[in-house]
This record gives C-alpha cells, sequence and structure tokens, in this order.
C-alpha cells in the first residue's frame, strides 16, 4: 500500500504532496523535511530504494525515489509494494508531467514521448554526479592548504580581485 507521495525540489520545497493515511499537518511537515534529508544525501549513483525514516513507520516501509532534473519523487510504501512497479509508476508520473504542462497537452506523438525521455534519460546519466560538483568543490577549497589567500587572480589578461573572506 502507498502511504505518501511527496514530490519535491533540489531544495526540499514541496510540489506536490499526498498523504494516504492521516497524519497531523505538523508531522507531514516533519517527514516532509526527513524524507528529503534522507534522499537528498544519497549519491545518485546508489539504488533508490531505502528504508522509511523514523516518522513514516521506519524498517516497516520503504522510500522508493528517482531524482529527475531538479525533482524528488518519492513514494512510501508498506512490503507488499514492488520496488520495481513503483519505480515504473514514478517515470509514467515523470512521462505525464513532460507530455501536459499547465493544463495544455503538449505532444502527442508516442513515439515523439518515447524519444524525448530517453535524451533526458541519456543526459542525466551523461552528467553523472555533475549535481555534488559544487560541494566536491567547496571540499577541494578547504583543503588546498593554502599558505594565505589569494588576493588576486590572473587569467592572461583578466585581473579579478578577490574580496576579503572569512575562513571557512
Amino acid at each position: 500500500m502507498i502511504k505518501a507521495i511527496l514530490i519535491f525540489n533540489n531544495h526540499g520545497k514541496p510540489r506536490l504532496i499526498r498523504f494516504y493515511q492521516y497524519f497531523a499537518e505538523d508531522l507531514q511537515q516533519q517527514i516532509i523535511r526527513e524524507t528529503f534529508h534522507l534522499v537528498s544525501k544519497r549519491d545518485d549513483n546508489v539504488c533508490n530504494f531505502l528504508e522509511g525514516g523514523s516518522l513514516i513507520g521506519g524498517s516497516d516501509y520503504k522510500l522508493i525515489y528517482r531524482h529527475y532534473a531538479t525533482l524528488y519523487f518519492v513514494f512510501c510504501v508498506d512490503s507488499s509494494e514492488s520496488e520495481l512497479g513503483i519505480l515504473d509508476l514514478i517515470q509514467v508520473h515523470y512521462i505525464l508531467q513532460e507530455v501536459v504542462m499547465g493544463g495544455m497537452v503538449l505532444e502527442t506523438n508516442m513515439n515523439e514521448i518515447v524519444a524525448q525521455v530517453e535524451v533526458q534519460t541519456r543526459m542525466e546519466k551523461s552528467e553523472g554526479g555533475l549535481s555534488a560538483a559544487p560541494a566536491r568543490a567547496v571540499s577541494a577549497v578547504k583543503n588546498m592548504n593554502l599558505p594565505e589567500i589569494p588576493r588576486t587572480i590572473n587569467i592572461g589578461d583578466l585581473n579579478i580581485k578577490v574580496p576579503s573572506l572569512s575562513p571557512f
């Protein structure tokens, strides 16, 4: 049984929330935050299944999710649901969002729809972890062990003055 469907952006802002079991509104907000924290910290090349958070039912429930571009699609389900079936359902939902925008049907040709989804999938695979690049860049700068922070960066004829920065 599906307990909840949560769709939120890369910053954790909810875009679509459906709970199929009653939770008080404040508990729903805590579940959304906890779920976002659980799925957003995972690397893009790991399994898309994990145990539910403590607020949504713990190990009795699974979170099945996909990260497409700027959105996380998360289904909270019990053990009677098929993980692969839910991933297919997420794919269908994603395709519907590509076909219908703002209440208007954008495309009805099935071959064109499939081709566009395949292009999107290839593009996501080729990016392979680019979403984590800013965090890796900050980490690399922290680990550079520079004797002092450069005040001017020279690139060819371009000189960039670096403002005073607080230490990390």
